[in-house]
């Protein structure tokens, strides 16, 4: 199929696609492989989680920093040191032989994810006309719903058949050719007076999304106790708060809340932080309640979740289309109603229902994931100044990430209550179906915010104008 922008666009999209795959398939790919990390470095499979949250860590503190770095030494340059950092470390990665170096090298791995993924999309933006800006998202949002589902398929079949050191080793053809591809087709732009670097709120903000971000990821895997985290709790809200009040008294924050004074980047924020908390539980969920409600192994749930991209895949040609034809108002009140009764199907699944039938229902999520991402990451842009991308970049990256962590603490947070009030030790079929029903449910709310989005926004995107 033919595509109306220009070669070189085209190219930067699928660049930034690229960088985009890496870094999501990173943040899945080794929760298969812990036990065979644990056995290797000889310790337990609880202390390997650490190899997850550390890349999270990273994630958080350097996400808001993204676009204020790239201002200052441009997008190609932020763009390069960040593929070559996380290809650096995924090497080291690879041949770590205690827990700590290998925790330290995913950290800084994480930064570099932090820094590919803002920059690339705020390069994408700034250098695509507006009418060619949805099918460039289209594309380039494709790892968004790809790599959280492939990583568990990828890294069990890598672990099982190889070494869970190929697991990083895989970064490196696809890193290598990121990085030819960001030197021969991603500008170098960069602002001529950028304002001063917000070096306390970067402290203050990444500390607090850092705490936060570690808060779910040991609350999903159990991982610690109660007072534990609720101390991270409070010790995120706190610096939070404190950021706030930074935020307030300077011209020029590092994550900048002003902006949610444009009405198409705050509904696409908030409708979005709906329905991406439903999307971030999926790959947590699934494939436990594949292995419990299907009786299924690892392997083969595995097989099972990786129809999900098929839909994504599918769709992606016809986004443009759908959003031409409809508009964005009323594709995105229809997709949170959609992804509801999306969950609700799969949480109505129980054996012996042949697999096809829960097959379908994967590949149309992967449908919806891909018009939703494609959507919201696109109109969230349609009002904001050339001057002001940047830091929109950052904000919107930045509560992206919150709300896919906060996906997964409230999906195993209803599984823990759900065990409390029960006395069992380990959630059951129902208890799985019941998290499937919360999470899904909370997309509803996207709804009624997507309504009061006005039918003409992002006309010149979208083209539809009704």
């Amino acid at each position: 199929m033919a595509f109306p922008f220009p070669t070189r666009i085209q190219l930067t999209a699928l660049t930034v696609s690229a960088m985009f795959f890496m870094e999501q398939l990173d943040g899945t790919i080794l929760a298969t492989a812990l036990p065979a990390i644990a056995h290797d470095l000889h310790v337990g499979t609880v202390a390997t989680s650490v190899a997850l949250t550390s890349y999270i860590i990273g994630l958080a503190i350097f996400i808001p920093a993204s676009g204020a770095l790239a201002d200052r030494l441009g997008s190609r340059t932020i763009l390069s040191l960040a593929i070559t950092v996380f290809l650096i470390c995924s090497i080291l990665c690879g041949v770590a032989h205690s827990l700590p170096f290998l925790a330290v090298m995913r950290m800084l791995q994480g930064a570099g994810g932090a820094l590919m993924v803002p920059v690339g999309r705020l390069v994408v933006i700034r250098d695509t006309p507006r009418k060619d800006l949805v099918r460039a998202m289209a594309w380039m949002m494709l790892p968004a719903t790809l790599g959280p589902l492939m990583g568990p398929v990828v890294g069990g079949f890598i672990t099982t058949w190889f070494s869970w050191r190929w697991n990083f080793y895989l970064n490196i053809p696809v890193g290598l050719l990121g990085l030819l591809m960001t030197w021969r087709f991603i500008p170098q732009v960069r602002e001529p007076s950028p304002p001063p670097f917000d070096l306390k709120g970067m402290v203050l903000a990444g500390g607090g999304l850092a705490t936060l971000s570690i808060l779910a990821e040991l609350f999903s895997h159990d991982a610690a106790g109660w007072p534990v985290l609720v101390g991270l709790l409070v010790g995120g809200v706190v610096l939070m708060a404190v950021y706030g009040r930074h935020a307030s008294r300077i011209t020029d924050p590092l994550l900048d809340f002003r902006l949610m004074r444009f009405p198409t980047f705050r509904i696409s924020l908030i409708a979005g932080a709906a329905t991406r908390i439903a999307v971030g539980s999926l790959p947590f969920l699934l494939p436990t309640f594949l292995q419990i409600g299907a009786g299924l192994n690892a392997a083969q749930s595995g097989v099972v979740t990786f129809v999900g991209p098929l839909g994504s895949i599918a769709i992606r040609p016809l986004v443009p289309a759908i959003l031409k034809r409809w508009g964005f108002r009323r594709v995105l009140m229809l997709n949170a109603l959609s992804a509801a009764v999306i969950f609700a199907l799969i949480a109505a699944y129980r054996p012996p229902m042949p697999l096809w039938t829960i097959s379908v229902v994967l590949v149309l999520a992967g449908a919806a994931q891909a018009v939703q991402f494609s959507a919201y990451n696109t109109v969230a842009y349609a009002d904001i100044p050339p001057q002001r991308m940047s830091a929109a970049t950052s904000l919107y990256s930045t509560m992206q990430q919150i709300m896919l962590s906060s996906g997964i603490c409230i999906a195993a947070g209803t599984l823990t209550l759900l065990n409390a009030l029960s006395g069992q030790s380990e959630p059951t079929l129902n208890d799985f179906s019941i998290a499937l029903l919360v999470t899904g449910g909370i997309s509803i709310l996207a709804t009624p915010i997507a309504a009061t989005m006005p039918p003409a926004a992002g006309a010149d995107m979208s083209g539809n104008r009704s």
